[in-house]
């Protein structure tokens, strides 16, 4: 975890702050994929597992699951289970042998090698905030749709942070582009602001398969080298309670038949969606992943899958959805379980209802995230930026999650919890001894610039330091952040050939119409 060769020795002080990071707006620690090192919490007990797991195949074999594709109806048809109209059951033999086929750990590789991910094992990866219709930031003050600006400047946030592995869906839908070429000018934004891993949306063949040619063009790829190994992945959801639509069923069956990478990831909300009990949500949420990622596997054995939880509880007084609650902690801790037993990576996310970026947003927000890394989750979807319920995303918030998701990779860093003699320092406790300090000794000296964790958001000064600084909060301080880090920002470094390609690619397509839509 801990990257030596980078560290410089430093002095304190805000002084010293500033004479580290240089030309940098903020010190922030270097990249690297996070290994969780900690237990993960399991909540079941060995008989609950095997209920929920019992409850999931009953509902697969006795109840159904409705898939809205002819295409993946054929092929359930093949592989022998029952297809009545469009409601299909299947034993959980077959079931799981097909889940069995999916890797249980794969990488994945974009155009920047150095930027590849791992995903499974004990790996945690942090995503952007992904898809939210609507923008929010401390100079609008209010909450307006997303353009194509905003999308873009939360793009340049997720390839500055180091703490961010991977790019999500539109960070921000980008209203102001039509939705038939929204896909193409996104696309081109994410590759040539980004190096990190990308994301396709499952709607429509269209867009699947630009975003797929878009991909291979920016690796500067042949079509052999784009499906040898996953470049790329795609998220989809089902459409809860218990079905999956045509559309994002093409995506995944396209991206499974070239070797890119699938997480299925239903949303099922307690009380409204799914049952009002988190184990009865849980075994729900399972049935619809488990039978999708079958089909997947059954085109293609050990294509890439992981299972995702998007599970959590509605307010029962109002019906609005909530996040970052101790049933949402429990579910994906529940499912974190679920998925070893089954022998699949994990995605879970960052969420939580609040509408700006206050002290709700933070504590669900950091309930959520904790729930990841106790869950075993391996992709941490919507890490930095969501708020509304995923109606709104906002650069302060990102910038504030981002503080969380770095303290979160230092409380990972064995660092923190070393055990050898230097570790238990019983020389420097007997230098001290009953009536001194350990501040000026040479063990502390020694390494008081990488002892903790240091915050590049938070403010550490007592009240009268705060308030003679200008009484500052946190989001307004995020604000400023976000200013100087968009100011001074500069793209990781494209061959102009392949931009050039891009863009003509971007152009032909445009001028052939792009995907179809109804408006």
């Amino acid at each position: 975890m801990v990257d030596t060769d980078t560290r410089k020795r430093r002095g304190g002080g805000r002084a010293g702050a500033a004479a580290r990071r240089g030309k940098a707006v903020i010190e922030q620690m270097p990249w690297r994929l996070p290994v969780n090192t900690d237990r993960p919490t399991e909540p079941l007990p060995p008989e609950g597992v095997e209920a929920i797991h019992d409850g999931a195949m009953r509902i697969l074999e006795e109840i159904g699951v409705a898939f809205y594709n002819e295409e993946a109806l054929a092929l359930f048809r093949e592989a022998g289970c029952s297809v009545d109209g469009e409601i299909v059951r299947m034993g959980r033999d077959w079931v799981m042998e097909m889940v069995a086929k999916a890797p249980r750990e794969f990488t994945l590789t974009p155009r920047n090698p150095d930027r590849t991910l791992r995903i499974g094992g004990n790996v945690i990866l942090f995503g952007n905030v992904s898809s939210p219709p609507n923008y929010w930031d401390m100079e609008i003050g209010r909450k307006v749709p997303g353009n194509r600006e905003q999308c873009r400047n939360l793009l340049k946030l997720t390839q500055y942070f180091n703490c961010i592995h991977f790019a999500g869906g539109y960070p921000v839908e980008p209203v102001d582009i039509h939705a038939s070429v929204r896909h193409l000018d996104v696309l081109y934004d994410k590759l040539t602001i980004s190096d990190k891993v990308m994301h396709a949306y499952s709607l429509g063949k269209e867009r699947v398969e630009d975003v797929m040619e878009m991909v291979r063009i920016a690796g500067g790829l042949s079509d052999e080298e784009f499906e040898a190994t996953p470049r790329m992945y795609t998220n989809i959801n089902s459409t809860s309670p218990l079905k999956h639509d045509h559309p994002m069923i093409d995506g995944c069956l396209r991206l499974a038949r070239r070797g890119q990478a699938i997480v299925v990831t239903p949303f099922t909300l307690a009380g409204a969606m799914a049952p009002v009990t988190m184990a009865g949500a849980v075994a729900q949420s399972l049935a619809e992943a488990l039978c999708a990622i079958a089909l997947f596997q059954y085109v293609r054995p050990g294509i890439p899958c992981v299972i995702g939880t998007f599970t959590s509880n509605v307010d029962m007084k109002s019906g609005a959805p909530a996040f970052g609650t101790p049933e949402y902690m429990r579910a994906t801790q529940m499912t974190g379980q679920m998925a070893r037993f089954y022998g699949l990576p994990v995605r879970s996310s960052g969420v939580c209802a609040a509408n700006v970026p206050d002290g709700q947003a933070m504590w669900e927000t950091s309930n959520s995230l904790w729930a990841a890394v106790q869950s075993g989750t391996n992709m941490v979807y919507h890490a930095a930026g969501w708020l509304e319920g995923g109606l709104i995303a906002s650069p302060e918030k990102f910038i504030m999650d981002c503080e969380v998701l770095q303290q979160i990779q230092r409380y990972m860093e064995p660092a923190t919890y070393a055990t050898t003699p230097d570790d238990i320092a019983l020389e420097a406790i007997r230098a001290v001894g009953n009536d001194g300090h350990f501040f000026g000794i040479q063990h502390t000296q020694d390494r008081y610039t990488t002892a903790f964790y240091q915050p590049f958001l938070s403010d550490w000064k007592n009240y009268e330091g705060w308030e003679a600084a200008g009484a500052i909060w946190t989001p307004e301080r995020a604000h400023h952040l976000f200013k100087e880090i968009i100011g001074s920002f500069e793209a990781p470094e494209m061959d102009e050939g392949i931009r050039e390609e891009l863009a003509d690619f971007v152009a032909r397509r445009k001028a052939e119409g792009g995907a179809p839509t109804d408006f």
